[in-house]
């Protein structure tokens, strides 16, 4: 938080159509603070980008006054990868991918990654013990990579209608207390917790203090961006500003209307106004 408001920064694939550089010039210019990146839309193979080209995406956002705050969606591309499936084929791959993005995430000059991914952390039935001893593995073994680089692995609770693994953040509390890493963090997706029956406020009193939460997706509870649903935004950004919130936050809504940029303009504009009034 700088003098009182939230650091805000958009996810790029709200606005996919837009080049790289257009993408970092339409966030600077409408007041987001940078862009958090889906590193699907960098190619098939992100996590392979060549060094030049990590060089030069790095430059883009410099030359445009953004930061690149970090990843997000990290397992959508390539294709076939799980942190809970019984193949240690795919077990394997999955964990190179993500010391591999770990790097790019470095490398770019983010500072988190958030690892939501709920096609990529399925619980088969009958299976699901075997499922969550594969992802912890996982998770304890890429916190050591980012604890390496310098970053946080941000484990993301998402809805129980995308997923059955790590649905609130006390779930996602007792796997870091497991794996024990400082490299390891949680966070809020507004969408989620709502269709989960949270009461965001409430949460944040219980976490944030300790350090817990580390970031926040805001989303409304019709998927659509933030003021656009029944969320009571106010009430959260209240509770952010009154704890002195120090973690990040991100705009990701997963429906556009009329369009991205369009829902991204109102988005910013929906907070920033809220947070100024609650100052």
């Amino acid at each position: 938080m700088e003098n009182g408001a939230i650091k805000i920064f958009l996810c790029s694939e709200v606005v996919r159509e837009l080049d790289f550089l257009d993408q970092c010039r339409f966030a600077r210019e409408i007041g987001y603070a940078g862009l958090e990146l889906a590193p699907f839309l960098l190619g098939d193979d992100p996590a392979n980008l060549a060094p030049g080209a990590v060089v030069e995406l790095r430059r883009i956002a410099e030359s445009e006054g953004v930061a690149i705050s970090g990843l997000h969606w990290l397992m959508a591309a390539p294709a076939g990868l799980s942190i809970t499936a019984d193949d240690d084929h795919v077990a394997d791959r999955t964990l190179e991918v993500g010391r591999r993005l770990v790097a790019l995430c470095a490398s770019l000059g983010g500072r988190y990654l958030i690892h939501g991914s709920p096609g990529q952390r399925v619980l088969e039935p009958g299976h699901e013990a075997q499922g969550r001893r594969r992802a912890e593995r996982y998770f304890a073994k890429i916190a050591e990579d980012a604890e390496g680089a310098g970053v946080r692995y941000i484990i993301e609770p998402l809805s129980r209608i995308d997923t059955r693994y790590v649905n609130s953040v006390e779930e996602a509390l007792e796997l870091i207390e497991a794996i024990g890493s400082p490299a390891l963090a949680t966070m809020v997706d507004c969408y989620a917790a709502v269709t989960n029956g949270e009461d965001i406020p409430a949460l944040l009193a219980r976490h944030v203090p300790a350090g817990a939460i580390r970031h926040v997706h805001f989303n409304d509870d019709n998927k659509r961006g933030p003021g656009e649903g029944g969320i009571d935004f106010a009430a959260i950004l209240d509770m952010l500003i009154r704890l002195d919130y120090g973690g990040t936050a991100a705009v990701e809504p997963f429906i556009y209307v009329p369009d991205g940029q369009a829902t991204a303009a109102r988005s910013i504009g929906y907070l920033r106004g809220l947070s100024a009034a609650l100052r």
